[in-house]
């Protein structure tokens, strides 16, 4: 899932890049280094002489797709979600290279604690606290309440993934709500918790969140049925929706060889929710 750009040529760019807005948020990077998806992201610890610890995350992408979700994500969540428990982000950064490839740079508030899993598929039990379930449901409640216009999972893709990937009609009504997108174990901290990477947050099929968090949790039974008794929604008509469309979502992932264990488990959950 995670990996260096694919040439040297581009990790050299996005070092120089790096530099720069160190450079220019008046930072200094220390520590392993963290690629993201082919190198499109690049993390690293920061020190910042009045923030103290911090998070220097960077992003490239063609200078012409350099807009939109993706893109603002972190910006964006900073102004809509101030409540919710996530890093505290402190500046930006945006260049273009001559190439023409463009950067942004974004510094936030360094969450010490580890998150909960290494990789977004849960392998095994997790021992989740009262509080830490509370402060969760807590967050994803108020995300789901705030109004957006951003989309994370498009209505024209349902209705043509739900055939292809689960086997099973689009239902003909859709309720929406906002969603982090990406809630997943490798998303969340052991304290807190706090929530990471907002980037693609939008409007989802109510229980969207909850739904992914259950699904990646299907390797882990223990820790899936706690999933689902916190969620009461997950047992409801629009939760089955959710669980469905994440399921044709990590399905179609699997299909391009994005954890293939779970189709097993994926389709087994479709056949529940269906019959």
């Amino acid at each position: 899932m995670y990996s260096p750009p694919t040439t040297l040529a581009d990790e050299r760019r996005a070092l120089a890049a790096q530099q720069e807005a160190s450079a220019a948020l008046g930072v200094t990077v220390e520590g392993r280094r963290r690629w993201g998806y082919e190198g499109r992201t690049l993390g690293q610890k920061a020190h910042h002489p009045g923030h103290g610890a911090c998070w220097l995350r960077l992003i490239s992408a063609p200078a012409a797709q350099a807009k939109g979700k993706l893109w603002e994500g972190t910006k964006d969540a900073a102004v809509a979600f101030p409540g919710v428990r996530k890093p505290a982000l402190y500046g930006i950064h945006d260049g273009t290279e001559r190439d023409g490839t463009a950067y942004r740079a974004e510094l936030t508030a360094f969450i010490d604690s580890p998150t909960c899993a290494p990789e977004p598929v849960l392998t095994g039990p997790l021992e989740l606290s009262e509080t830490w379930r509370k402060s969760l449901h807590t967050d994803l409640e108020t995300i789901a309440a705030t109004p957006t216009e951003r989309v994370a999972v498009r209505r024209q893709w349902i209705d043509r993934a739900l055939p292809q990937h689960a086997g099973v009609a689009a239902p003909a009504e859709i309720e929406w709500a906002t969603a982090h997108g990406d809630c997943h174990f490798a998303n969340l901290t052991t304290s807190g918790p706090t929530l990471l990477d907002f980037e693609g947050f939008g409007l989802a099929p109510i229980g969207y969140d909850p739904a992914l968090l259950y699904a990646y949790s299907l390797l882990a039974p223990q820790t899936a049925d706690r999933i689902r008794a916190e969620f009461p929604i997950l047992d409801s008509r629009a939760g089955h929706t959710a669980l469905l469309v994440v399921a044709a979502d990590l399905l179609q992932s699997a299909s391009r060889g994005d954890h293939p264990e779970l189709t097993e488990p994926l389709r087994t959950l479709i056949t529940s929710v269906t019959h």
